[in-house]
């Protein structure tokens, strides 16, 4: 591979000339992105060939520690030498990116590695594999089975398993990071595997075995399983399997847009080079699967799926939702089927929430597109013109509202919003759930709601810039089109507007979220609307919240604002916004501020403040332009101004920056006055104060750094006119920040400006004695001195930004900075000086960007842009565009630094060795100490980038042998070389390098000194010496490198300005701020490397020995601030642990002082720094170095292939041997130490003297110590059983559960095989074999038979012959079986069946000396027997009693047997209890004795049982002996098999199923799914509650009778068969009876039966409305609609509520048919005179048009329709005084509407004319209230 080399990288300037030479064609993209990575940098970088050379030198240790299997530490360490070598930006050539992925992979399946090294593997692994741009499967494949076979074992735990731990979370993930690289042809093997361990009657072997399906196959090929998925998820009723369906769905939907990922051809073509032993390639008939000779992908009806499957989704994706119904409970019955799942599920990775991902990558021009629509939220639209309307007949007015509605244009064929079938069942689907976003309405399931729109317009976002690049291949006739996201942003719009107002914090984040999204996609649809909600709550500011919520809209509508390229109308609106706004920088309300302050800052950042209007010659009418120039919307368009006048009108709105800019300074300036007076520590109020100052200055920086020359000399001139004749003690702090501001945007004209003057006034100060009071601790200060502070304050903020600027003042800053170290003598008056010291070193000597306008510094000096700058607002760069312009020290300012050293530091060092040899430490001394160290602590905290530290070799050779790393090889401790990150001086031999290189160790010296001197003073009055003196200690040992410009402060920062400027996911170019920090956040990495390592030499061991006595000193402040730098410096300082842990141990000792002591337990427990102390003994991990013993042959080829590409393929080395020496070393000395810890803790144990909270401690060690991998000792294995009978219940409780484990382990170590079987808990049972099945068909029926029989399946011998085989579980073969069985052959008839390992023989005897002592039993059923509120048996007692009796057979028996006997004599309930867990102990115990003494425990049982279960029992113990005999778990598992529902497959093997499920019609019941069983007693029901109705008894007394009784009763069993796993089968049950439900409903004397009916009906009705039809809805209506004629008032209003939500869930298609039919129907129902005989019927049909009238508009909430003005004002107000019941109606409909539409008024009005606002004024109130 040619190598590029970059070495060659030089300096224009500030910017790099050059960047680094491309590499060959691969590498291209990458290589391009690092040199843009170095173009930003104001320095050369390194060559890619040298860093090259370091990765491989990386790469070789890390095969070298797989070669030694040094898995930890060695493996872990040099990882983490990876992912720092990663944060540097250079790519990994893709040959070594591939063999380290596949190394990392195999050592993630190792059997038996821990699960921290599996944690970092995944990691890097995940890491490596993430771009799909870098590797693909066509680069690499990987085994799968390896992985599944650790998960598989792994996740579900045995009966006597407690230790779990997080390796199912690991292997999930990886499986889900690595699935891309499994070759799809193993897809057949996979489906084998996995479908047969489906069993519909166990929730968890369903959701398991899910998992397993949807993680591992293979997305590229889904055409061959997906028909199959689908059935089964139709069968299914559960949260969780829907959740990770959709998940899985909306991978595939995304995967398919492009058709060629799933030609069939591809598989053939790819190598299929990575097969694990076990893995096959079966070869199926896929026939029906015909590929046409073009591949043209999967597409169907909607994206991949076809629209039955399209519908079902749907419903799936309501339900998901969780949207609560009235009485009903939630939409989604799934989280209470999923009740029945247990915890080891959760153990999985959880499914990410990808339903708006599915419904977005399935939108394409797949139907005919409706009219484009007009309605504020078109769902759809008005009907074409040309459409009749029905005469009025002479009949009955239900005749006339009941002609059906398809008739009406009967021509019309279906349409689709957009022609989007998927955008169409969206806006369907957020019709439907319209109401539950208003702020009224909210609740939990808002968030989800409102999270849906968020991700719904992310995904368009992302797809549709997707699909605008040259690389798209989805093809054009599928990809998303303009009308579609217009027509999704109209859709959507309205109740994102609505949840806009929301307290939520969750729902406004997500709505702000959505708005922005949105903004960007159709800005002029969404500006106005929120500019019409924003400008009278601004104007007004009354109500709180709601003024809240719009300034939070504006922030996330702000692009549209401020960005001319996303809307270049939104910027002419932007003045009248900033100038509403500065109200809300309101010290009065902190959240208001900060969103007022979050907008500021945001639009700041991408305009230029200058007034460009008196430039130009054109001039405008100035009454077309006061406040928001509102555009208006018509036919669906919004009707604009042209470009031209577009600029216009932004220029002239330019002129009002200054005014803007002026009120927004004295807001500012009054804030801080108001501040709350500062106290002791120097703050001005409270944390919110402290933040809110932030928040403000921060957006008045980002407004000065765009300001015009003339706007900073006004905002300059303000600060400066308030600063020089103002003096604010509440706002000392806060002056600082805000002369921040300017000075970070001109440096030079702030310090030209407030030098001079603060230079005069401190130097005045100083002369009339301000700070001369003495002090040393943090005080009130005086209010004399309160000038002097604040022009400290002042001049520390003018200093901010570029160091040049202070060399013109270099003179008198240094003579300034020495008068106030020697006359500033109070705490705060020295500390602030030193600060000012600090900031100017800082200043001087660092490499930092010197500014971050939106445009490069050449563009904003031009002329041309000066004038033109608001063409330029919003503009994004490309991250090789952008130029920086950094501050890279000089010569001048170096050398200042260091004059600032030697004639001000120096003798401040001086002053202070004479100090430490004063005899006499009274305040005086103590004042000057502090004075001048806290100088030269800040002299040194302001250079951290000056010297660049070079680690002398033996000096590096002491760090290694004195590591914290115990027992590694020296040559696997990593280490780094320096690289290049702006240190200014790199040269040893430079003479000021050694200067200052020497100050500083002299520095060291005296802080060690001082230290050894201080320590042994315990006067009170040298606490605030010794606190300084820490302080110095930590500058001195920390700060170096990043540590001013920290490296995770970066990264933070960086993320947080990434994701506010991103519009759309994969974005490109950004905001030139971004970039700015982008290359910053470069730097600060650069710097972090040279951190990583710092030289720990002699002087540093002595200074980390002082901090660690510190934290044992006599004063609790002092120690906890030494503590505290003590666990900063463990994570730097490599050896700290080791040198420091012996130090402390000591202090424990006895007789050591209580405040030494203490201080020693809590240095201790510090997280980071004690971790190498003592892990918590309650957090143990247990003990097992298995992994050394599995050979791994795929790992070990995967470390010599990638050693092999680094020229290393030779024989094993020296480092290797070595290494793997200290390992076997290492490992010995864990196994020893485990040893030794045991035997001390059994000690503890053991003795009497011991706290029972010490002894249950002591407990868990020692079970957590009982190893796989090594045989458990005699005491320790006494000790758990000595403990089963102890009288704590919690030492009980941890015994059994070490007896049970110890016990286990045995029975592992003898019959696992290897020690791969070993680590993976997978022994061999000598009875089980594997049944071949030939006819899965036949072999079914036989095992089922057998199975119940409880006879074999083979009688070659009798029923107990050795060739006879049994299966005792029925866990496969549901639904597919595999090709093999697990049966088991009966034990021998005299011979015991185990043979436990020589090793445990021991143990075992120890064991068995206790359980053959009958006394032993006699306290263990004691306390078996005790009182407790148990009704049932206690699982743990009996699986402690079975490992017993498993372990030694028949032994203990006849000392138990008396005693069971006893309790079985006796009736009290704890008694039987305690047999029964006996008993069953001894039962399970005995599964695989010899059949003699199986035979002869039955013999004695029998007589006893059927005693206790004929005579003895009670009501009591019915409990007890049920779950002893477990008859409900053998009663359900009979059921399953033979009453439940069971898939159907001509035959019952994978093959047949599979195919079976692409080929049937969906009609045909493959998987079993209908409800037959029921159904004959279903049709009696039906039968008989015609009878029962006839006999129901009247009045109150209907609740007896049977109709209502067996009515509640089935009620409650659909609704139970609802929730349940099997729920679709309970539809087929429904159906027959739903007529009689609606019966229930009806009742009126028994409101038990009505709720529960309705409650089925509610959830039946909306669990199927995406599959209601649009037919199926016009019936619906046409039968409401002719129930509008009933004679019962009553009925007829519910109808009217009825039809309105119909109307409102339901398609609107014939919205305007019934508002036709209304209106003809009320203008011509004349109402004759009372007396008249028709006058009711006449009075009945007007009542029935106004119902279906005010039904329509209830139908529509929160929108204005096209119609709805006329109806309000016209129709309904000519009838507004009718007679009741018409009166009534339309005045409660009136008032619904105002309730409903007052918060959107300000829009919503805009559809009136004038006249019809009166109207509808006079309707409401009587009165104009709109007006």
């Amino acid at each position: 591979m040619a190598v590029p080399d970059i070495s060659r990288l030089s300096l224009n300037g500030r910017f790099p000339r050059h960047g680094p030479s491309l590499p060959e064609q691969g590498t291209d993209r990458y290589m391009k992105k690092l040199k843009g990575y170095a173009r930003s940098l104001p320095y050369e970088i390194e060559p890619y060939a040298k860093m090259l050379e370091m990765l491989d030198f990386i790469l070789l240790r890390i095969t070298q520690c797989i070669d030694a299997k040094d898995y930890e530490p060695g493996l872990i360490q040099w990882d983490s030498m990876l992912s720092y070598w990663n944060m540097l930006k250079y790519p990994i050539p893709k040959e070594k990116r591939i063999l380290l992925a596949k190394l990392y992979f195999q050592i993630c399946v190792t059997p038996g590695m821990s699960t921290q090294v599996i944690a970092v593997c995944a990691d890097g692994l995940s890491n490596l594999t993430r771009s799909k741009k870098k590797l693909s499967l066509e680069d690499m494949r990987l085994p799968w089975r390896p992985l599944y076979d650790i998960l598989h074992k792994d996740l579900f735990l045995t009966r006597r398993q407690f230790e779990y731990n997080q390796l199912s979370t690991h292997m999930g993930c990886i499986a889900e990071t690595v699935r891309r690289f499994f070759h799809p042809a193993a897809i057949n093997d996979m489906l084998s595997t996995f479908v047969p361990g489906i069993n519909g009657t166990n929730l968890d072997s369903v959701l398991s075995s899910q998992y397993y399906i949807l993680t591992f196959l293979p997305l590229t090929h889904p055409q061959t399983y997906l028909p199959m998925l689908t059935r089964l998820w139709e069968s299914i009723n559960s949260y969780m399997f829907d959740e990770r369906m959709l998940g899985f769905l909306s991978q595939l939907a995304e995967m398919h847009v492009d058709p060629t990922v799933s030609d069939p051809t591809k598989i053939e073509s790819i190598p299929d080079d990575e097969r694990s032993e076990s893995e096959e390639r079966p070869q199926w008939n896929n026939n029906d699967l015909r590929w046409p000779s073009k591949w043209s992908g999967l597409y169907k009806d909607v994206g991949i799926f076809t629209e039955h499957e399209w519908n079902f989704i749907m419903c799936k994706c309501l339900a998901s939702m969780e949207i609560p119904l009235k009485d009903a409970g939630s939409l989604t019955t799934g989280p209470t089927a999923d009740t029945s799942s247990s915890f080891e599920i959760g153990r999985l990775p959880k499914p990410g929430w990808r339903i708006p991902r599915l419904i977005v990558y399935s939108m394409a021009q797949d139907g005919p597109p409706t009219p484009a629509s007009n309605a504020p939220t078109p769902l759809y639209t008005p009907l074409p013109s040309g459409v009749s309307t029905p005469q009025f007949p002479n009949g009955p007015v239900g005749d006339y509202l009941t002609v059906p509605l398809q008739h009406w244009n009967p021509a019309r064929s279906r349409t689709f919003l957009a022609g989007s079938r998927a955008l169409d069942s969206l806006a369907r689907l957020i019709a439907s759930t319209e109401h539950f976003f208003h702020p009224t309405n909210s609740g939990s399931w808002t968030v989800d709601l409102t999270a849906f729109l968020k991700y719904i317009v992310y995904e368009f976002n992302k797809r549709w810039h997707e699909e605008q690049r040259e690389d798209c291949k989805t093809p054009q006739n599928r990809r998303l089109t303009y009308d579609m996201r217009r027509e999704l942003v109209k859709s959507i719009r309205t109740v994102v507007l609505l949840a806009m107002f929301s307290q939520d914090s969750a729902t406004v984040s997500n709505v702000q979220s959505c708005l922005k999204s949105m903004s960007t996609m159709e800005p002029g649809l969404i500006i106005e609307p929120i500019l019409e909600r924003a400008i009278p709550s601004l104007e007004a500011l009354v109500e709180t919240q709601r003024t809240l919520s719009v300034i939070r809209a504006l922030c996330a509508i702000a692009p549209a604002i401020y960005s001319r390229e996303v809307y270049y109308p939104g910027a002419k609106h932007l003045i009248t916004i900033l100038q509403l706004l500065i109200p809300g920088i309101d010290l009065n309300d902190p959240v208001k501020t900060y969103c007022t302050t979050a907008f500021l800052s945001e639009v700041s950042q991408y305009v230029m403040f200058h007034d460009v209007a008196s430039l130009e010659d054109e001039v405008l009418d100035k009454s077309d332009l006061s406040g928001i120039i509102v555009t208006t919307e018509t036919n669906g368009d919004i009707e604009q101004f042209s470009p031209e006048m577009e600029d216009a009108l932004l220029r002239d709105t330019t002129g009002s920056f200054a005014s803007w800019i002026a009120s927004f300074v004295r807001r500012v300036i009054q804030l801080l006055e108001n501040l709350p007076e500062e106290g002791a520590n120097g703050t001005a109020g409270g944390a919110s104060e402290v933040q809110l100052v932030e928040v403000v200055t921060g957006a008045c920086m980002q407004i000065c750094i765009h300001l015009s020359d003339s706007l900073f000399d006004l905002v300059l001139n303000m600060m400066y006119d308030y600063a020089s004749t103002n003096v604010r003690s509440n706002a000392i702090r806060a002056i600082h920040q805000l002369v921040e501001c300017v000075a970070n945007a001109h440096p030079e004209r702030t310090l030209a400006k407030f030098f001079p003057f603060c230079e005069a006034t401190i130097r005045t100060e100083i002369e009339h004695g301000a700070s001369s009071t003495r002090t040393t601790s943090t005080t009130t200060p005086l209010p004399s001195d309160a000038t002097l502070y604040w022009s400290l304050a002042i001049l520390r903020g003018a200093v901010y930004n570029d160091g040049s600027a202070l060399l013109r003042y270099k003179e008198r800053l240094l003579s300034l900075l020495k008068l106030l170290r020697d006359k500033a003598l109070s705490k705060r008056g020295f500390s602030w000086s030193a600060k000012l010291l600090s900031s100017a070193l800082i200043t001087l000597t660092h490499t930092y960007p010197t500014e971050n306008k939106f445009v490069d510094p050449d563009v904003w000096n031009d002329p041309e842009f000066q004038q033109k700058h608001y063409l330029y607002w919003g503009k994004l760069y490309k991250p090789e565009d952008v130029k920086i312009t950094w501050h890279v020290p000089n010569t001048e300012e170096i050398d200042l630094a260091l004059q600032i050293f030697r004639e001000l530091i120096e003798p401040c060092l001086d002053e202070l060795n004479k100090l430490l040899l004063a005899e006499t430490r009274d305040a005086i001394w103590r004042n000057d100490f502090c004075r001048y160290l806290c100088f030269v602590r800040q002299a040194f905290a302001g250079i951290p980038t000056l010297c660049k530290e070079y680690i002398e070799p033996h000096v590096r050779q002491a760090m290694v042998e004195t590591t914290d790393i115990i027992n590694e090889i020296p040559e696997m401790i990593a280490s780094v070389d320096s690289l290049n990150s702006g240190f200014c001086l790199t040269d040893p031999n430079d003479k000021r390098y050694r200067y200052i290189n020497n100050l500083r160790r002299q520095f060291g010296e005296f802080l060690h000194r001082a230290s050894l001197i201080l320590r042994d003073q315990w006067e009170e009055n040298t606490v605030d010496a010794v606190q300084m003196l820490i302080s110095s200690i930590r500058v001195y040992l920390l700060e170096y490198g990043d540590s001013r410009d920290s490296y995770s402060v970066n990264s933070d920062q960086y993320s947080s300005d990434i994701a506010l400027a991103r519009y759309y996911a994969g974005q490109k170019t950004w905001p030139r701020a971004v970039l700015v920090r982008r290359a910053r956040f470069y730097h600060s990495s650069r710097l972090h490397w040279n951190s990583l390592e710092r030289a720990r030499g002699p002087l540093e061991d002595s200074l980390l020995d002082d901090v660690v006595e510190w934290c044992m000193w006599h004063y609790p402040s002092v120690r906890e601030s030494s503590q505290a730098l003590l666990d900063s410096l463990s994570s730097v300082y490599d050896g700290l642990r080791l040198r420091a842990l012996p130090v402390l141990y000591r202090a424990l000792e006895p007789g050591t002082e209580d405040d030494r002591m203490k201080g020693a337990l809590w240095t201790l427990n510090i997280s980071e720094f004690g971790r190498g102390a003592i892990s918590g003994l309650l957090r143990l991990l247990e003990p097992c170095h298995l992994v050394f013993d599995v050979e791994n042959h795929a790992l070990a080829n995967a470390s010599w292939r990638l050693k092999a590409s680094l020229g290393r393929e030779t024989a094993e080395d020296y480092i290797v041997k070595k290494a793997r020496e200290k390992r076997i070393q290492r490992s010995q000395l864990i196994n020893d130490a485990t040893q030794e810890t045991i035997k001390q803790v059994l000690k503890i144990a053991n003795n009497a003297d011991t706290h029972w909270r010490y002894a249950i401690a002591a407990m868990r060690v020692l079970r957590t110590l009982v190893r796989r991998d090594h045989p458990i000792t005699c005491d320790h294995v006494r000790f758990f059983l000595e403990k089963l009978y102890d009288s704590n219940p919690s030492m009980r409780y941890y015994a059994q559960r070490g007896v049970m484990k110890a016990l286990r382990y045995i029975k592992l170590r003898t019959y696992c095989t290897d020690p791969a079987s070993l680590a993976l808990a997978n022994p061999r049972n000598p009875l089980k074999v594997e049944w071949p099945v030939k006819d899965s068909g036949v072999s079914t029926a036989q095992i089922f038979d057998a199975y119940f029989s409880g006879k074999p399946v083979t009688q070659s011998e009798g029923r107990f012959g050795l060739d006879s085989l049994y299966f005792d579980y029925m866990v496969e073969g549901w639904l597919a079986c595999r090709k093999t069985r697990t049966a088991v052959r009966p034990p021998d008839q005299n011979k015991p069946t185990f043979r436990w390992e020589p090793a445990s023989q021991d143990v075992i005897t120890c064991v068995r000396e206790m359980a053959t002592d009958p006394d032993f039993w006699e306290k263990v059923s004691g306390y078996f027997s005790e009182e407790n509120h148990e009704s049932s048996v206690v699982q743990d007692h009996i699986s402690c009693v079975k490992s017993i009796f498993q372990l030694l057979g028949r032994e203990p028996y006849d000392a138990l047997k008396g005693k069971v006997e006893e309790l079985l004599a006796d009736s009290d309930k704890n008694k039987q209890r305690a047999a029964a867990e006996l008993l069953a102990g001894i039962l399970n115990g005995s599964k695989h004795w010899s059949l003699a003494d199986q035979q002869y425990i039955w013999d004695w049982f029998k007589p006893y049982a059927e005693k206790t279960l004929d005579q003895t029992m009670k009501t009591e113990n019915v409990g007890i002996w049920v779950t002893f005999l477990d008859v409900r778990a053998y009663v359900a598992e009979l059921m399953s098999m033979s009453i439940q529902w069971r898939p159907r497959p001509s035959l019952a093997d994978v093959e047949t199923f599979v195919r079976e499920c692409r080929m049937t019609l969906i009609d045909q019941d493959i998987m079993g799914i209908r409800g037959t069983y029921h159904a004959q007693r279903v049709a009696a029901l039906v039968e008989n509650f015609k009878k029962w109705r006839e006999e129901r008894l009247p009045g109150v007394h209907a609740f007896q009778s049977k109709y209502d009784r067996v009515g509640i009763t089935v009620c409650r069993w659909l609704h139970q068969s609802l929730h349940d796993t099997e729920a679709m089968s309970a539809f087929d049950y429904i159906l027959p009876l739903l007529p009689e439900l609606f019966r229930f409903t009806e009742v009126n004397d028994n409101d038990d039966l009505a709720r529960r009916a309705n409650v089925l009906l509610v959830l039946l009705y909306f669990r199927q409305l995406p599959l209601i039809s649009e037919a199926q809805v016009l019936h619906i209506l046409d039968v409401l609609c002719k129930c509008l004629d009933d004679e019962v008032v009553e009925v007829r209003e519910m109808v009217g509520t009825t039809l309105s939500g119909i109307l409102r869930l339901s398609p609107r298609r014939s919205v305007v048919d019934l508002k036709n039919r209304f209106v003809k129907l009320a203008r011509k129902s004349q109402l004759p005179d009372r007396a008249s005989p028709v006058y009711n019927h006449a009075l009945r049909q007007r009542h029935a048009a106004i119902i279906g009238i005010c039904a329509l508009i209830d139908s529509f909430p929160y929108t204005i329709e096209k119609w709805m003005p006329e109806l309000l004002t016209t129709v309904m107000l000519e009838h507004a005084h009718d007679p009741i019941p018409i009166s009534t109606t339309i005045h409660k409909c009136a008032s619904s509407f105002r309730t409903t539409h007052q918060d959107t008024w300000h829009e919503d009005s805009r559809r009136f004319t004038e006249e019809q606002l009166a109207a509808l004024s006079t309707l409401l109130t009587g009165s104009s209230y709109y007006a």
